[in-house]
């Protein structure tokens, strides 16, 4: 099995997040590579509905794993007691990607590039004082005025997102096996 690669996109509430890991996504499909996402939540996540057959599993049945099958698709629950970091979760289901794509883990020591909108956040994440900062690969705002020592994109550009994903690849952690 060859190497995964693993990038992170983070950055504050609404930030446009989950829009980029989708295009990300979707931008490396179209170049014919394996791709796997994570979300990693800071809250439960309703994913299921009292009173169907994988809530009873899960829920009633006490079930350690429970893992849907349907058609076009599969989903497993598992129970924790404790949290994973997102290279884990990689070694353990997401091995046959080439590249994992994950929104959040913001205090992880994975290559980051974070989404930022001065219009509902006055500062991004990034610092460039924090120990942390040679992490941080890229930048995606509407700060017009945001000078960063990476590359800087701006959402009212054009043509920034495939160099922006060039970098996600060329960047991102190298998991081996």
């Amino acid at each position: 099995m060859a190497a995964t690669r693993v990038i992170s996109v983070v950055g504050k509430k609404d930030a446009g997040k989950t829009s980029l890991v989708v295009a990300l996504a979707a931008e490396f499909v179209k170049r014919g590579r394996r791709v796997a996402t994570i979300k990693h939540g800071t809250h439960p996540a309703d994913v299921d509905r009292p009173g169907t057959d994988t809530y009873r599993h899960y829920h009633e049945g006490m079930a350690g794993q429970v893992l849907m099958e349907f058609p076009g698709g599969r989903v497993l629950f598992e129970h924790t007691t404790d949290e994973a970091d997102a290279p884990t979760l990689v070694r353990r289901f997401l091995r046959d990607a080439e590249i994992v794509i994950v929104e959040g883990y913001k205090r992880s020591s994975l290559p980051k590039i974070e989404v930022h909108r001065r219009s509902l956040h006055h500062a991004p994440l990034f610092d460039a004082a924090s120990p942390e900062a040679p992490l941080w690969i890229a930048m995606v705002t509407d700060d017009d005025t945001l000078r960063l020592p990476m590359p800087v994109f701006r959402f009212s550009d054009t043509g920034w997102f495939v160099s922006l994903a060039q970098l996600a690849w060329e960047h991102a952690t190298v998991i081996d096996d």
